[in-house]
């Protein structure tokens, strides 16, 4: 029985998509390719069972009215039965101006079903068909022109002629005048322009029928301002707002023939040999058709079941991250098409770094947002595990010391963080070069101390969480436009109740020269282990010596053991570089030795917490207790503590990395 109804499903769909098929090679039209989908997600309004019934009826409303053929309505309204105003809902649809009749009603119908899977919990959603638009939202629609959110997305063929954008622009205000002109009575515009005398460009403009005349120029003049921004390299480009859009491609991508499908049947008057060889080559399309469908059908099976894998995938993710507690951010996924768009598809031009987790590569989003998109590998050590750490707690976490995440993406198996952009790199990307450490003067030095400390003491005492980072070294402090360092990388971090002051792991993770000799030799970790990371990392900055290589070098022990050696012989400012010299204050610099080997001490009882340090970090007046022998520092290195540093670009660099080295 089972077998008999999936026969019969499959006989019905071969027919509807052989109809399809054989229209469209009539009607030159195409059949509908999705493009990209924008959903505003709301708590709110995703438990408020009334306005999700609306969103339904709204749907349902314009599956139906795209039936009828005439594209005559772009909007409506429906109520709930409480009659409460915040429950309305406005849907609107339209498909591009040479499309019509089955054509735009399939593609209306496809686009309908997709947004309903594409953004189940949204207040407000678009979806993009190169055919057709579907959307819905909680304001009131019809008459308002809106040319956000934005979106653009170009070809791979580049102008051979730096002039030609300036063409492509006149050639589509052109378009702009057809369109806007009091003699138009439609919503768009085709045209065909002669490059060169041997190339073409055809363009494509369209406002949605609801909006006045002057409302369709002023919203594609502002599409076509973003045009130099995104697209002007590019020979094939279009950019799309929910009011208006526009095309350019040198092929012919719309339709020439924009009659019904019926004023095309055959002329009676023809001579009957013509007639029987339409006939035949009919017959030998339909027969090359049907071995075309059955190959379209297995695709599309295969590409759904493919589908509603990855939609249970990202509902049951975004479950597991936001049913954590109450405190979730309710961060944006950002969909795929989105962040390879921004990224000109993870191009090798796009990368900033990478290491053992893949790639970080950088982005501009189509509202100028500048973005570090953090791709990680199949092959990574960071697991499921990791990555809804990085989601949940940033998301959560708010300070101007810690990177803010804009987003994130799960589809198609790809595991994506996007975080704010990070124009100056991390800190070890200045910090431990030859060159780039010269910048880095006392005073600025000094200021990335103060920030890491206070950004630690929101984690530790101040968040609404109590998180210990675990993972706190040079190249996860990133530093903005003005140098203010931020804590990255949460893959590790773990929270602590309140009351709770230590808890024990049979998996260590971390990175040696960093780690507390307690977490690393028994797996014992508190706030005082990330003091001590931060102990470590601040005789970094004073000295400009990494801990993992200072025991390489000729002294043949630790930054930690041979700065206690200094600090004992009262030597501590030998080991300076002598271009600070003349920038640094005496006392500064041997205060910050002081907390830095209070905080390395061997017991972690014996460690300040970071109250306690950023205390004395800003006073002068607080006497600070003797330090004690540092704690025996595990100085080896590993290869993947370096990689984003030694594959990263000089400039521009964001390693947003997550090292995972177990102790062994």
């Amino acid at each position: 029985m089972k077998t008999l109804q999936q026969n019969m499903t499959c006989t019905r769909f071969l027919s509807f998509i052989l109809l399809h098929i054989f229209l469209f090679t009539l009607t030159n039209a195409q059949l509908p390719f999705y493009k990209l989908s924008y959903c505003q997600n709301s708590t709110e309004k995703t438990n408020n069972t009334a306005y999700q019934s609306n969103i339904n009826k709204v749907l349902s409303w314009i599956d139906s009215d795209s039936a009828a053929g005439t594209v005559s309505n772009q909007t409506t309204i429906h109520s709930s039965s409480n009659n409460n105003d915040d429950d309305d809902v406005y849907g609107f649809y339209d498909c591009r101006g040479d499309v019509r009749g089955t054509f735009c009603k399939f593609c209306v119908n496809t686009a309908v079903k997709d947004i309903s899977q594409r953004c189940p919990s949204s207040v407000s959603a678009i979806i993009w068909y190169d055919l057709c638009i579907v959307g819905f939202s909680n304001h009131n629609i019809p008459g308002k022109v809106y040319t956000t959110p934005t979106w653009n997305f170009t070809g791979t063929k580049t102008v051979k002629d730096s002039t030609e954008l300036g063409k492509t622009e006149n050639d589509m205000r052109s378009l702009i005048g057809k369109v806007t002109s009091e003699e138009a009575n439609v919503n768009w515009a085709k045209g065909e322009f002669d490059l060169s005398d041997n190339e073409k460009r055809y363009g494509w403009v369209q406002c949605s029928r609801d909006i006045s005349k002057d409302g369709c120029r002023q919203c594609l003049e502002a599409v076509l301002d973003i045009v130099p921004h995104c697209c002007g390299t590019k020979v094939k480009w279009a950019v799309l707002s929910p009011s208006c859009g526009m095309e350019i491609d040198d092929n012919k991508f719309y339709n020439l023939q924009t009659g019904s499908p019926s004023s095309l049947s055959p002329n009676p008057g023809k001579k009957k040999g013509g007639s029987n060889i339409k006939t035949l080559m009919i017959i030998i399309i339909l027969s090359v058709l049907v071995a075309v469908a059955l190959l379209v059908y297995c695709v599309y099976y295969y590409r759904r079941k493919k589908g509603e894998l990855l939609m249970s995938r990202t509902i049951s993710f975004r479950d597991r991250v936001h049913s954590e507690d109450s405190l979730n951010g309710d961060l944006p996924i950002i969909p795929l098409t989105l962040i390879q768009q921004s990224t000109d598809n993870f191009s090798e031009s796009s990368k900033l770094g990478e290491g053992g987790f893949g790639q970080v590569y950088k982005g501009v989003l189509p509202d100028g947002t500048e973005i570090a998109a953090k791709r990680l590998s199949e092959t990574s050590g960071q697991g499921s595990e990791e990555f809804r750490n990085e989601v949940t707690f940033i998301a959560k976490l708010q300070h101007r010391n810690l990177v803010k995440l804009l987003g994130f993406c799960f589809e198609e198996n790809e595991n994506i963080l996007v975080y704010e952009y990070m124009p100056n790199s991390s800190l070890n990307f200045h910090l431990f070069n030859k060159e780039k450490h010269k910048h880095l003067d006392w005073k600025l030095r000094l200021s990335i101390i103060n920030g890491i400390a206070r950004g630690l003491l929101y984690l530790h005492e101040d968040s609404r969480l109590r998180v210990i980072h675990r993972d706190l070294k040079a190249s996860n402090v990133l530093l903005d436009d003005e140098m203010n360092p931020k804590i990255s990388d949460f893959g590790l971090a773990r929270t602590f109740e309140k009351d709770q002051c230590q808890t024990k792991t049979k998996r260590v993770f971390g990175t040696y020269g960093y780690m507390a000799p307690e977490y690393a030799m028994a797996g014992i970790f508190s706030v005082k282990s990330d003091v001590f990371s931060f102990g470590v990392l601040l005789l970094e900055i004073v000295y400009g010596k990494r801990n993992g290589d200072f025991v390489l070098s000729e002294h043949m022990q630790s930054l930690l053991l041979y700065t206690w050696k200094l600090w004992f012989e009262g030597k501590s400012l030998e080991l300076i570089d002598p271009f600070h010299k003349n920038t640094y204050v005496e006392s500064e610099v041997m205060k910050c030795i002081h907390i830095g080997l209070l905080c390395v001490q061997e017991d972690a009882a014996d460690r300040p917490t970071m109250s306690t340090v950023v205390c004395m970090l800003g006073s002068d007046t607080v006497a600070l207790p003797k330090p004690t022998q540092p704690a025996f520092s595990v100085g080896r290195m590993f290869k993947n503590e370096d990689q984003v540093s030694k594959n990263s670009k000089n400039n521009s660099v964001d390693e947003v990395t997550l090292t995972s080295v177990s102790a062994r």
